[in-house]
């Protein structure tokens, strides 16, 4: 017998919250399959979703899921580089929803209903009201997850997360996460490393605003924080990465002006320290950023 697919478009391309929740309920069946028939989630009503994510859920498009095994972008210490049974039973748990770029996938203070794992792209997590104040706390890219201290803790999301990039990303509903969580130690083990992980970058925020006294080094440390979490090693001890925030942005990171940053960056390149070429930063002399610190 053929199945309904558990994505429909919409007028325009576009998949509604109605539809969300319809492929969420589809993936319930299917895990009830594999895991502990004991679990039961609270599903979200169709108002819950458009009082709380409204703008959200409307980027939403049709996405055909890649498996996780056969996944190019999955690297040792992930979350999803997971065995191949766990991983499976992820899947089974798990839908692809594609963004475009400047999207909402939650907002501060929203009920951590669900966590996310990137699969491609990037997002940058914002602490404070958009109204008011607002501080990057980080950016995220390809085998993070979001919100998973938030799900764990049944509270709320303590940063908001926004795409940078058009991003793929796999959410979880709470509920079948904690019961997949109890299913496979696995897994259990991985989540408690993704949580210390989140403390390592908490930390290296504080240690970047607190503890470095001149703007050159807390941009110097800016630059080798994203090195190391998204960029890649290159040969002879340099990194990449791809230029995701803007001057302005990078410089509400370190504490200090526009122009402060725009004069900063240019002495490193004077310097041979960094180049920056069609988006790409690379660190050609990561060790002399180090010695600012």
């Amino acid at each position: 017998m053929e199945q309904e697919p558990l994505f429909r478009e919409a007028k325009g391309g576009v998949v509604t919250a109605r539809v969300f929740a319809a492929a969420s309920e589809a993936t319930g069946k299917a895990e009830a399959k594999v895991l502990d028939p004991l679990r039961k989630g609270n599903a979200m009503t169709d108002a819950e979703i458009a009082k709380g994510s409204h703008a959200r859920h409307k980027h939403l498009t049709r996405q055909v899921p890649v498996g996780c095994a056969a996944c190019g972008n999955r690297r040792p210490g992930w979350f999803c580089s997971l065995g191949s049974a766990v991983l499976a039973d992820l899947e089974l748990v798990t839908s692809t929803i594609t963004l475009p770029a400047q999207a909402s996938v939650f907002t501060q203070g929203e009920d951590a209903r669900c966590l996310y794992l990137i699969c491609s792209g990037y997002l940058k997590l914002t602490a404070g009201r958009h109204e008011d104040r607002q501080m990057i706390v980080r950016v995220a890219g390809p085998g993070s997850m979001l919100g998973l201290y938030a799900v764990l803790s049944h509270g709320v999301y303590e940063v908001s997360a926004e795409s940078l990039t058009e991003a793929q990303l796999r959410p979880v509903e709470r509920e079948r996460f904690l019961g997949f969580l109890r299913s496979h130690k696995e897994a259990q083990m991985r989540a408690v490393q993704c949580i210390c992980q989140e403390y390592r970058f908490a930390l290296q925020d504080a240690c970047r605003i607190a503890l470095t006294e001149t703007v050159a080094a807390r941009l110097g440390r800016l630059l080798l924080e994203l090195a190391n979490q998204i960029g890649e090693h290159l040969e002879g001890g340099g990194f990449r990465f791809p230029l995701l925030l803007t001057h302005e942005e990078m410089a509400s990171m370190v504490c200090t002006t526009r122009e402060t940053v725009t004069r900063t960056l240019g002495q490193f390149r004077k310097d041979g320290w960094i180049s920056i070429e069609d988006s790409l930063v690379t660190l050609h002399q990561p060790e002399q950023l180090q010695t600012l610190l």
